[in-house]
């Protein structure tokens, strides 16, 4: 549906080049519209925005159906499902850390950190030395940014999600 959505605006473009070329360059292609265009080319642009206006919209609300991670409904059986733990640390990541990391679990986009689905093995011991120390120790994250249970539970929930 996204190629139609993208290739109709530059087929109408084209339609629009070949008519002002058939008709002998932009001047004429205006004289042409303006007085020979008659009711079949008003007609014919009233069907192109209709078909952009409503067929294009209609179809794609039609073929939306329920998709994995299109229901609320799948993501509250993933949370009901963790232990709680690992569900309290889901919450502090998404408040502490989503901001700066990747982590495909959360739908996290952060830029500046590292994605944490890509990093190799994560353990609990790794993520709490990256806590502790602040990532890899260059600064790059502030060091103790959680601390006690509230890195405990993240350091679970990263270990558990991350990389799959």
């Amino acid at each position: 549906m996204e190629i139609v959505g993208f290739l109709v605006p530059w087929i109408i473009v084209g339609l629009v080049v070949i008519f002002i070329s058939f008709t002998g360059g932009p001047g004429r292609a205006r004289e042409a519209y303006m007085t020979r265009g008659g009711r079949g080319f008003v007609l014919l642009v009233a069907l192109i925005y209709l078909g952009i206006g409503v067929a294009i919209p209609a179809v794609v609300i039609a073929s939306r159906g329920t998709h994995v991670g299109n229901s609320s409904q799948l993501s509250q059986d993933l949370v009901r499902s963790e232990p709680p733990l690992v569900a309290q640390g889901r919450t502090l990541f998404i408040e502490s850390c989503a901001a700066c990391h990747n982590l495909d679990a959360v739908n996290a986009r952060g830029v500046t950190g590292p994605d944490l689905d890509k990093v190799g093995t994560v353990t609990p011991a790794r993520v709490l030395s990256a806590i502790r120390i602040g990532g890899t120790g260059q600064r790059r994250m502030p060091a103790g940014l959680l601390q006690g249970q509230n890195a405990q539970a993240v350091a679970q929930f990263v270990s558990a999600v991350a990389g799959k």
